[in-house]
């Protein structure tokens, strides 16, 4: 919650107390929630400029952080392939491998999974807006 998010709705009751007429009153708050908007506004485009900034950084550590952690997370995931396999011929085994992966994966704490989400969802949003704009190939 931004600090701006913390003001909206008290000065709007203060609004609703100071300005007698309705169309006063609701153009003023309109007024409001457009400063909140381009406040938003401003916020989205700072962290869109920074994650472009990063993916076109050519020092070799920042831009291929991000594609490096997924190709992790993608291997993670490939690994289910293999897993059915030997489930298929081994099941006790499957069962062991399965339990000392989530024994390992619980221990991983929630904000790497936070980050992981973030740095995806911000690496194919610059993909997407680099390609839009044809920098990117």
């Amino acid at each position: 919650m931004t600090l701006l998010d913390g003001i909206i709705g008290p000065i709007a009751g203060i609004i609703d107390k100071i300005i007698p007429d309705p169309k006063a009153r609701d153009e003023a708050k309109l007024k409001l929630l457009a400063l909140q908007g381009s406040q938003d506004l401003e916020q989205v485009k700072t962290q869109i400029a920074a994650i472009l900034a990063e993916a076109q950084s050519t020092d070799p550590w920042t831009s291929r952080a991000r594609p490096s952690f997924l190709y992790v997370m993608y291997t993670m995931l490939l690994w289910s392939i293999p897993m059915g396999l030997i489930a298929a011929v081994e099941p006790k085994m499957a069962n062991d491998i399965a339990a000392g992966m989530n024994a390992y994966l619980s221990g991983i704490p929630e904000p790497l999974y936070a980050l992981f989400g973030t740095g995806y969802l911000g690496y194919t949003a610059a993909r997407s807006w680099g390609k839009a704009r044809g920098l990117d190939k």
